[in-house]
């Protein structure tokens, strides 16, 4: 496991969810973002909502 992580820090992923016996227990995720914050016991909807949030908030056009 720690040698994906590691990859995907030097692959400079945007997000990484870890998500364990326990997350899938509690429906909660794991979150690493690029910059090395970590948000530990994140439920899933909130990820998502998240994630739908950024993907508004984007520009269509370069």
């Amino acid at each position: 496991m720690n040698a994906k992580i590691r990859e995907a820090q030097t692959f400079q992923v945007p997000y990484m969810l870890v998500v364990g016996d326990r997350e899938v227990e509690n429906n909660e995720v794991s979150l690493r973002k690029r910059d090395g914050s970590r948000v530990n016991g994140m439920p899933f909807a909130e990820f998502v909502a998240l994630l739908a949030d950024r993907d508004k908030s984007r520009s269509a056009e370069l």
